[in-house]
């Protein structure tokens, strides 16, 4: 209110402020994810507790979620993804020189201008809420069909779980669809550890075949095969 602008204002769900080690934890990770500066990254400005709420200020996006904009437009033109699928991974790159890994990249998480410009929120809030106790198993409901298959196993995440969720949102955004789906939660993980995707390629007859490429080797299985970091995908975007 001192600098008389808009702000969005995130505030902790009240079943998460009685455990003392996830407020802790979500401090530590609002006040890292507060040292990205990036174009494309939502920037906190302030973090803070006031009788019993804690809360995150940000900068107030407008515009709509990268979920919203895929179910409106249905499937997006292949160049278009792209040049999103950059801005997105040049965020990534930026987080991960500072040590930060995302761990739910999804479209939910990307906001889109009315100028085309993508926005990555959320970033430690992530990572505080993965890292939690059983109780966050709920939260984690939304984000099951971009996990990489590390992460449906509950083994060790690093940066190159973001680059297998990126693969997803680009699969998402040329086809319109997500490559693994299922009556449950469990059965998407397990086809995330278990099954190939269908090529995207095969869906979306007009992506050129190193788009497709691309995709593909964001989404291996083994971590060896992948992205070893997010420099490398952005060169090949």
């Amino acid at each position: 209110r001192l600098l008389n602008r808009y702000v969005a204002v995130k505030i902790l769900r009240d079943e998460f402020t009685e455990d003392e080690e996830f407020v802790r934890r979500f401090g530590i990770e609002a006040q890292s994810a507060a040292s990205l500066s990036h174009p494309n990254i939502v920037p906190i400005y302030d973090v803070g507790n006031e009788n019993g709420i804690y809360y995150i200020v940000m900068e107030y996006v407008d515009g709509i979620t990268l979920k919203k904009y895929i179910d409106e437009k249905g499937s997006l033109e292949w160049r278009e993804a792209v040049n999103i699928a950059i801005q997105i991974c040049s965020a990534i790159e930026h987080a991960h020189s500072k040590k930060i890994i995302h761990r739910d990249i999804k479209p939910q998480n990307i906001l889109v201008t009315k100028n085309g410009i993508a926005k990555v929120t959320d970033f430690g809030i992530a990572r505080a809420a993965t890292t939690s106790t059983i109780t966050m198993a709920g939260s984690t409901i939304g984000s099951v069909h971009y996990f990489s298959p590390e992460q449906a196993r509950g083994g060790y995440i690093d940066e190159k779980s973001d680059l297998y969720s990126l693969g997803i949102v680009l699969y998402e955004m040329v086809t319109g669809d997500i490559p693994f789906d299922g009556e449950s939660h469990i059965a998407v993980a397990l086809k995330h550890i278990q099954q190939n995707p269908v090529p995207p390629i095969e869906i979306n007859k007009k992506i050129p075949k190193a788009l497709n490429d691309i995709i593909l080797k964001a989404m291996k299985k083994e971590l060896l095969n992948r992205y070893q970091n997010a420099s490398e995908m952005l060169e090949d975007l």
